[in-house]
């Protein structure tokens, strides 16, 4: 990970916003490795892992209003949504399935992120349906702002609609019909694709035809750009360029972040029936977290002695959440039978 050149976002980024970037890549990572060790005790039931993406997710978070922007996630975006104000108590209470799940009180499957208070959408399980409805709210961010229902330049206002998906999910046709009327509309939406090369088991070039997702964006009148996904910082630049587009009311943008998933794509696949070890070993020497931690450990941000403080830390608020999720009252069975979108009204 290089040093960011002075006219780049990054660079102007303080120590403090640095380590908090750090830290919700390593809090993501802790979860998301308690939650493998849950499933193979037969605590929880399901999971899908974003280790390897977090590069990707809380430098995209950190790029946009945080909690005020809207975010329309998908199932892997877990570092993107603690970033953004998803709480690890939250998460833990979805795997469990409690009542108190704040994302659909355990009528989801994990993982299926939604906190009104901070506009993260949620999402449904058939992929890349998030991105025509992510489509759509950017077209009423700009539908408000040209009517006067909104002002543009109101930063307590949503002004901008992100979402994410892999890139075995562009080969679907809710993607492309969203692409298009981002470009038609010039919306103000960013698309983020995390390429982790493989649409669970398929590789990327039986998938498409081109070499990078980013470069169907001309085919829809927006802009494409292709970032190292393991690279927090660039991730932050391109995500904050786009979002500078979208205030300024010069339409949507397609990033693809060219990253790896480092452990299979579930809890229920077993990935050495399509991949390699070595390869997997190879990307594991460029992943994420390790990558951030000796870049700023060089540039004198991090210590040694706070590694170890962060990690505790971690540890400390993983077992917690792991601890009131446990404890939390399992939903009702007659619940099931209640509203989906809102409490029925007598």
């Amino acid at each position: 990970m290089a040093t960011k050149a002075a006219a780049h976002p990054s660079a102007r980024l303080s120590e403090k916003t640095l380590l908090q970037i750090y830290w919700y890549m390593l809090l993501s990572r802790r979860l998301d490795e308690r939650a493998w060790v849950l499933h193979r005790q037969g605590k929880i039931a399901f999971h899908v892992s974003a280790m390897g993406h977090e590069a990707a997710q809380v430098g995209a978070a950190f790029a946009i209003n945080r909690g005020v922007d809207f975010v329309h996630p998908y199932y892997r975006d877990l570092a993107l949504c603690l970033a953004i104000g998803y709480q690890p108590t939250d998460f833990m209470l979805s795997l469990f399935g409690k009542a108190d799940d704040p994302s659909s009180g355990a009528r989801q499957m994990p993982n299926h992120f939604s906190i009104k208070s901070l506009n993260i959408v949620s999402g449904s399980s058939p992929v890349a349906t998030q991105v025509p409805q992510a489509a759509g709210l950017a077209f009423a961010i700009k539908y408000r702002q040209q009517t006067g229902l909104a002002d543009a330049d109101d930063t307590t206002q949503p002004r901008l609609a992100l979402t994410c998906l892999g890139e075995g999910s562009t080969s679907q046709g809710e993607w492309h019909e969203g692409m298009n009327w981002a470009g038609v509309h010039q919306l103000p939406l960013i698309c983020l694709v995390q390429n982790n090369i493989y649409a669970i088991s398929v590789p990327v070039e039986a998938q498409m035809a081109v070499n990078n997702v980013a470069d169907r964006a001309q085919a829809y009148g927006i802009k494409g750009v292709v970032v190292d996904g393991n690279d927090v910082l660039e991730v932050y630049d391109a995500v904050k360029a786009a979002a500078e587009r979208a205030y300024n009311g010069d339409g949507a943008t397609l990033i693809e972040a060219k990253t790896y998933r480092l452990v299979p794509h579930s809890s229920d696949d077993d990935d050495r029936s399509y991949r390699s070890r070595e390869e997997v070993e190879m990307w594991k020497q460029k992943e994420p977290v390790v990558l951030f931690r000796r870049h700023l450990l060089e540039q004198g941000v991090l210590t040694p002695a706070l590694v170890e403080e962060y990690d505790e830390r971690a540890k400390k608020e993983v077992d917690a959440a792991q601890k009131v999720a446990e404890a939390a009252p399992d939903p009702a069975p007659e619940d099931a039978l209640g509203a989906v979108y809102a409490p029925l009204e007598e």
